[in-house]
């Protein structure tokens, strides 16, 4: 008997649904189905693949309020954040790539030189991978799932998704969705399980993987798909800077800190997770966002702020977080205070960066705050850190502000905004150093679920080209005149003139349509030297 995994809402714990652990034999078949899908999806152009995706974009908007229930269910998300944060981006995503993706797949013909490629026409072409694995996390389980499948299937792939455990009833809203459009049997499927069924679906080989959540997962699944090889895509953690600068707009700077640190109860990869203010102004600053966080409203619905915890597990870190920077000397706005799954949100100042809550990944509702003297220190402690995935500078002076966060080691970064930017959907997304490598979203994230095919066609009628059997001193002699002539020092007629003999061998291996030009040319060259 397969074992089971039971859903549980995030609001009330009340039980939602149980399913079955997929087993390897059902991951292999599942494989094998989506090699089948795979082989006749990809045979239809982009525009047909989108004509049959885009009906998606009208059966979200009829059945809105009841995604958003389910939603705010599993996650315990508020109302508000579900409609911005989990449908809104699959909607501009699936809008931009409706309006894009065939110019952006579109095959690419590229400039060949006659003199090197006589009669000839090159060109790549993107061609999609086959089947791909999409493992997904838990705070998002709708925009982090349907995001990157939409985005495989308009490249031409079949995709297996592996939802986490906490958010299963999205999973099957997902199949329930994609099951109205006219899509080929099996193009979409999904496998069920924890940490062990994700590397038995990388073991049975898909051809690339993409998967979102933590560095220390994310190196497990690099490693199990190194072993066969296997391409992945990996968005990772982050520990985002956000630095306000004294000339800032403030109290835009102090909504967006707070927006930017618990939205979602911090649950997301690009929460402003550490604040670093100008020394001139980190009184006031500290003043105002005391004030801001007091009248931030826990709870669920349309009214509240801030909602559920998704996963309690969570809460050890956040708790760990809180209780190492207290001990060393932080001062809070309040104490850690979780009733049931609701976390209180709450604010640290004068941390220092020996502290856990400014090295490692907090993924909680906790808002540390630390002041920094000019610009280079800020610069210093904001890359002072193993993430690298977004980062916000504040300053109404908006030359200083881009030149400053163009220095940021980040995928990512926003002038005098927070979190939206990751958000637009023709923009790559994606972090650099611990918080991963590969891009999603926009045209640079379209290609990635692709791989380049270049081609070269020649329709020369010579016999031979000079480059083949058999060698010699003498055509050894010709090769390196005519590199001479490409590439050696001094004017095109200098190197010409100087390789006159060796030029004569590779009239015949000139296009047939510049034969003449390159005999006229010869003959120009000959007059001009002679």
């Amino acid at each position: 008997m397969s074992a089971v995994l039971t859903a549980v809402s995030a609001l009330d714990e009340r039980i939602l649904n149980s399913y079955a652990v997929s087993t390897a034999a059902e991951i292999e078949l599942v494989m094998q189905n989506a090699r089948t899908a795979a082989a006749i999806w990809k045979q239809l152009t982009v525009k047909q693949r989108l004509k049959r995706l885009a009906q998606l974009e009208a059966l979200m908007l009829a059945e809105l309020d009841q995604i958003v229930a389910l939603l705010m269910n599993v996650t315990g998300k508020v109302k508000t954040e579900v409609l911005l944060a989990e449908v809104y981006p699959v909607l501009a995503l699936l809008r931009y790539y409706k309006n894009n993706a065939a110019k952006i797949l579109a095959c690419s013909p590229v400039y060949t030189s006659p003199l090197l490629y006589p009669q000839a026409s090159s060109r790549y072409e993107r061609h999609p991978y086959g089947v791909v694995a999409i493992i997904s996390p838990w705070n998002f389980p709708l925009q982090l799932t349907l995001n990157p499948l939409l985005t495989a299937l308009i490249s031409g792939n079949a995709c297996i998704f592996k939802m986490s455990e906490l958010s299963l009833p999205v999973g099957e809203l997902i199949l329930q969705l994609l099951a109205k459009l006219e899509l080929p049997g099996n193009l979409v499927q999904q496998v069920i399980g924890e940490a062990a069924v994700a590397q038995q679906l990388i073991d049975f080989r898909p051809d690339l993987v993409f998967f979102t959540g933590g560095v220390t997962a994310g190196r497990a699944v690099m490693a199990r798909a190194a072993q066969h090889p296997v391409p992945v895509i990996l968005e990772l953690g982050g520990k985002d800077a956000m630095l306000v600068f004294a000339d800032a707009n403030l109290e835009r700077a102090v909504k967006a800190a707070m927006y930017g640190a618990f939205s979602n109860s911090g649950q997301i990869c690009v929460s402003v997770e550490r604040c670093y203010v100008e020394r001139s102004c980190y009184g006031e600053f500290v003043t105002m966002l005391n004030t801001a966080v007091a009248n931030l409203k826990v709870g669920h619905g349309t009214e509240a702020d801030l909602g559920a915890l998704t996963s309690l597990k969570q809460f050890e870190i956040i708790k760990t977080h809180y209780d190492d920077a207290i001990a060393k000397g932080a001062k809070a706005s309040s104490p850690l205070e979780l009733h049931g799954r609701y976390l209180k949100p709450v604010l640290l100042w004068d941390v220092t960066h020996d502290m856990l809550i400014m090295r490692e990944e907090t993924f909680g509702a906790l808002l540390p705050v630390m002041a920094f003297d000019n610009e280079q220190q800020a610069l210093a402690l904001a890359n002072d850190s193993e993430y690298g995935l977004n980062a916000s500078v504040w300053s109404e002076d908006i030359e200083k502000a881009e030149r400053l966060a163009r220095q940021l080691q980040v995928g990512n970064w926003a002038v005098n905004d927070v979190i939206k930017n990751i958000g637009h959907p023709g923009l790559p997304f994606g972090g650099v150093k611990n918080s991963g490598f590969g891009r999603y979203h926009g045209a640079e994230g379209l290609r990635q679920f692709t791989y380049t095919v270049a081609s070269v066609t020649s329709r020369s009628r010579l016999n031979e080209e000079p480059n083949w059997f058999p060698y010699s001193e003498t055509r050894y002699l010709q090769l390196r005149g005519f590199i001479d002539v490409l590439f050696g020092p001094g004017t095109l007629l200098q190197r010409i003139a100087r390789n006159w003999s060796a030029l004569q061998a590779f009239r015949a291996y000139a296009s047939l349509n510049l034969r003449q030009h390159w005999q006229n040319l010869l003959i120009f060259i000959r007059h001009k030297t002679s």
